[in-house]
């Protein structure tokens, strides 16, 4: 395989150019990415397609990954539950080293070719998940043992590269593969990589989320009640859903029954 994401720059002597050359350089790089993820959008599609089939069975999504991947993965996930008001468990992330390591960069980890699947073990992995790995290189060793284990054990895999035809890719029954090209600062994959990998959680989960149920519209319907910005959120959304117009009803309204959902279904009901 050709590792695109370790060839040189295309741009030399970066310590002699101006703050300007540099950030309209990193910009000129950044603006190649949404066309990169663009080209992947089948693949994308029919990961996603399988991430839906299988959380609406009751099984349950896996990112798998090490460095800036697997910790971009950590910071889409935790959001999910307080979004979109989905069960804990639902969308998991096996990061080398750990979830509780995460603001520590524990690159060794990567090599480690047991960790993953002895982690996904002790989550009870079975036939029912889909485990998605994530590697910029397509070769990271953490990663690749973990979903030969998986295609072993009859487990449903992706993955997110950025190299093609990479080792990675091999295992994985849903492949994604976004060729971002090589990188501003030769080899520094948490730049357009890292930056690809954002953009595709984002669509993965938005996606699946709406597909499962868990958005009306274009609203939050199911988002958690955490804070004062929410719960003001919630109270527009059902005052504009509904016909309960002063913001104290609505409120009420809002609070006592835990999500703009539950109201919602409380009103028809009532309406019927």
């Amino acid at each position: 395989m050709t590792k695109i994401t370790e060839q040189p720059s295309k741009y030399r002597h970066l310590e002699k150019m101006t703050i300007q050359e540099i950030t309209s350089y990193i910009n000129k790089e950044d603006k190649k990415v949404a066309l990169a993820v663009q080209k992947a959008l089948p693949q994308l599609n029919d990961l996603i397609t399988a991430i839906v089939t299988r959380l609406k069975a009751g099984g349950r999504l896996f990112y798998l990954g090490a460095g800036s991947g697997g910790r971009l993965s950590v910071l889409d996930s935790i959001e999910l539950p307080t979004t979109y008001g989905i069960p804990k468990g639902m969308v998991n992330v096996i990061l080398a080293g750990g979830v509780d390591h995460l603001i520590e960069a524990l690159e060794e980890k990567e090599d480690d070719i047991n960790e993953g699947w002895q982690r996904l073990q002790q989550e009870a992995i079975s036939n029912k998940d889909i485990v998605i790995g994530i590697s910029a290189s397509g070769t990271t060793p953490f990663v690749l043992e973990s979903l030969k284990k998986c295609r072993q054990s009859n487990i449903a895999t992706g993955c997110i590269v950025s190299n093609p035809d990479s080792p990675i890719a091999s295992q994985a029954d849903y492949p994604v593969e976004v060729i971002t090209g090589p990188e501003f600062v030769s080899g520094s994959t948490r730049m357009k990589c890292g930056t690809a990998q954002k953009m595709i959680f984002d669509i993965i989960s938005t996606t699946a989320m709406i597909q499962l149920g868990r958005i009306e519209d274009n609203r939050m319907v199911n988002v958690k009640l955490i804070n004062d910005k929410i719960i003001d959120r919630g109270v527009r959304i059902l005052m504009d859903k509904t016909e309960v117009k002063d913001y104290n009803d609505a409120k009420s309204l809002l609070l006592k029954h835990g999500s703009v959902k539950n109201a919602l279904d409380v009103l028809s009901l009532k309406a019927s």
